[in-house]
């Protein structure tokens, strides 16, 4: 298990964290739970309901659109310091894709109800998520824009 400096790293590398506030993310990083998965597992599915967003600390998943799960055509492979399931925990809506891990990895989990407690007391925290997600968002639009060109 990393040591909290540890996981205050990986948060911080993470492009959802990655403008939260140092202390902030201390305290998210004593939140979160180590999970194991095994190369064929699948993390969650297309259209399932989840309360967990998940950050790699080793490993790489690859992400699917398809609600087939057997199909493994992926839109992006994340590895270590990626996060995912992060949209499920802001607007409750079914996961938008399924997460295919593709080598044995150590994931760390924060639940929703977690999440929300911290914004509620650290409000720092929620101004660090937005602008961390504007900057996923913006980097997601530069890329279609490059696309269709």
């Amino acid at each position: 298990m990393p040591d909290l400096f540890e996981r205050v790293l990986l948060l911080k590398q993470s492009p959802i964290f990655s403008e939260v506030p140092t202390e902030a993310l201390r305290i998210v990083a004593k939140m979160l739970e180590e999970e194991a998965y095994f190369s064929g597992d699948r993390v969650f599915d297309i259209n399932e309901f989840g309360d967990h967003m998940y950050i790699l600390q080793s490993g790489r998943v690859g992400i699917s659109l398809s609600t087939d799960p057997t199909l493994k055509e992926f839109v992006a492979e994340l590895g270590a310091g990626e996060c995912f399931g992060e949209m499920n925990l802001l607007d409750e809506l079914p996961r938008s894709a399924t997460v295919h891990v593709l080598e044995d990895s150590i994931m760390l989990s924060l639940e929703k109800a977690r999440l929300r407690g911290l914004i509620l007391n650290y409000p720092e925290l929620s101004i660090g998520m937005l602008k961390g997600l504007s900057l996923r968002l913006r980097k997601a639009n530069l890329k279609n824009i490059g696309q269709k060109d």
